[in-house]
């Protein structure tokens, strides 16, 4: 059976492979992109996995193609990236040490109250809603990196670090409802030092962009997902942790995070990709670490295949951006 799709060109012509566990990558006949094959399952009434599995053509080697994100849009604008935070256990304690010292004398920062808001009502009986997660919106299409591209860190920013997590991945449909096609791993790049600054610039500090791992799985997420996220610098590694992921390490049930973001209509517009991320707990710039221009990031976890790798690089100053009117 398929586990996952992967995205490539190869001598200008763009493919889809499909991969399991067990054999060489396969191409997919008449098959250019996953958004085109989604489009033709939704319209068939079928699981993306079974139409993948009929157009099944010869192996590929993936050394030999060049790896795009496992989901695009032709129009960019047309597929929405945002994300959710303080939604894995453990996850509100490096939160809360960023915010501590704002907290005017309180007890609990209104991050560790949204993490204890989770825990108790994230994960509600089936047909019920539960209590709505922290939500950000990260960015449009064009800020989706491949693996083995480089983050480009504006050059107003504080900081630029990795956050690994598993994320998935919509199309709505033309009735206006959102079918998931399935889960990739990314790294949800943020900027952790303006965010400590003041809570209240958390929407300021998701502007960046994001790389996807090569994969999109399909199917349902496992429960318990583990994996490693490393920093590496000059090729030494600097940091290195595991990060948990998955329903039993989350305080929110997906279908809770799905509803809490599709219950705006906004974001049930016929046609459109979305990709959402639902949180980490693991952090290097919760553990101290100031990341540099040259660091690598490395993310890979048992769910996956493939790894994420990306670099990391200033981008250019633009200036002060001077508004003229007409």
């Amino acid at each position: 059976m398929i586990r996952s799709l992967i995205q490539f060109t190869k001598n200008g012509q763009r493919g889809v492979a499909a991969l399991n566990a067990q054999t060489q990558p396969l191409v997919l006949q008449g098959v250019e992109t996953t958004l085109h094959l989604a489009r033709q399952a939704l319209s068939a009434g079928l699981p993306i996995a079974v139409l993948a599995e009929n157009s099944l053509g010869t192996p590929i080697d993936l050394n030999a193609v060049t790896l795009l994100t496992p989901i695009d849009h032709p129009d960019a604008s047309h597929l929405i990236v945002s994300g959710t935070g303080l939604t894995h256990l453990g996850s509100a304690e490096g939160r809360d040490k960023m915010h501590k010292a704002a907290s005017s004398g309180e007890s609990l920062t209104d991050s560790m109250r949204m993490f204890l808001m989770g825990q108790e009502g994230g994960k509600p009986a089936a047909g019920f809603v539960g209590v709505q997660p922290e939500w950000f919106y990260k960015g449009d299409g064009s800020i989706l990196l491949a693996s083995e591209a480089s983050f480009a860190m504006p050059a107003f920013a504080e900081d630029g670090s990795e956050e690994p997590e598993m994320a998935g991945v919509y199309l709505i449909g033309d009735d206006g409802m959102p079918v998931r096609l399935g889960f990739c791993m990314g790294n949800e790049f943020s900027d952790h030092v303006t965010e400590r600054g003041n809570y209240l610039w958390l929407a300021h500090s998701k502007l960046r962009q994001a790389a996807l791992a090569p994969e999109l799985r399909l199917g349902e997420l496992p429960e318990d997902v583990r994996g490693i996220s490393r920093i590496l610098r000059d090729g030494t590694v600097v940091w290195e942790k595991p990060f948990l992921s998955g329903e039993a390490n989350m305080s929110h049930s997906i279908a809770n995070l799905e509803h809490h973001h599709f219950k705006n209509n906004l974001f049930r517009r016929p046609g459109d990709l979305h990709v959402h991320f639902f949180g980490t707990a693991t952090l290097s710039f919760s553990d101290g670490l100031r990341t540099q221009e040259g660091d690598v990031f490395e993310i890979e976890c048992d769910a996956f295949v493939l790894p994420l790798r990306n670099s990391l690089r200033r981008a250019g100053d633009e200036g002060l951006i001077s508004v003229k009117q007409l």
